[in-house]
């Protein structure tokens, strides 16, 4: 495999920003198909048109659930993932329930992250977990890193790249991925749980030094971008 398509087969285009309209979709897909890419992570209501839009690609469509704050119930958040995986999606990102574990309820955590994994391996699929890293100390990472290893999850995931934090200016930031949580993350997670860097890869320097920090899987909107830096830099076309 080449090394374009090697670092291709590592990324989640992500077409999921709230502005992203059919349009957006449709370049989504053309570029996930033609670059070949592990999926296009799409809003839930476009989990048919995205994998007829892929169909004989071999990219997989992969949507989110209780994205991005995470609050919805249990069960709305069990009837997100299962109309996904009916509507044809293989890869479903879950939002863990931020206050709750910074509440210290780490039971409600862990019996949500079991519950959908459950439901999404029931239709064949796989579950990623979210954090959302920019709200927690690393107690609570190494935390969600022990209860999803328990649970058996497919990917532990550094963030939605929508996890704004209010500063003492009144101003909106995001970190997203970085490679202090992403070591972290890989330390307290067995070889069998993949690790997911989001939020804030733009550059292929940036994707490479995620993958050396210890991520198996990148979601980004930046992939024509990283892909053509790297057939220059490779020789590749």
């Amino acid at each position: 495999m080449d090394k374009v398509r090697e670092l291709a087969s590592m990324i989640d285009h992500s077409i999921l920003h709230p502005t992203m309209t059919d349009e957006d979709l449709r370049v989504g897909c053309s570029v996930a198909r033609s670059y070949g890419t592990a999926t296009v992570c799409v809003k839930p209501y476009a989990v048919r048109q995205a994998g007829s839009l892929l169909e004989g690609s071999g990219v997989k469509v992969c949507t989110v659930a209780g994205f991005p704050h995470g609050n919805s119930t249990t069960s709305v958040k069990l009837a997100e993932c299962r109309q996904a995986c009916i509507d044809g999606a293989t890869e479903i990102d879950m939002v863990i329930n931020t206050g709750q574990l910074l509440g210290g309820n780490l039971a409600y955590v862990e019996e949500e992250v079991r519950a959908l994994n459950t439901e999404v391996l029931a239709h064949g699929a796989i579950l990623k977990v979210i954090f959302e890293n920019d709200f927690l100390q690393d107690t609570h990472k190494n935390a969600l890193c022990h209860i999803c290893s328990k649970a058996g999850v497919a990917f532990v995931k550094t963030s939605t790249g929508y996890g704004y934090v209010k500063g003492d200016d009144g101003r909106f930031s995001t970190r997203g991925a970085t490679l202090d949580d992403l070591r972290l993350m890989r330390r307290h997670c067995p070889p069998s749980v993949g690790i997911k860097a989001a939020g804030g890869i733009r550059t292929l320097d940036e994707m490479l030094l995620a993958i050396e920090a210890g991520a198996t899987r990148i979601g980004a909107t930046a992939t024509v971008a990283i892909l053509n830096e790297a057939a220059a830099r490779y020789g590749e076309v």
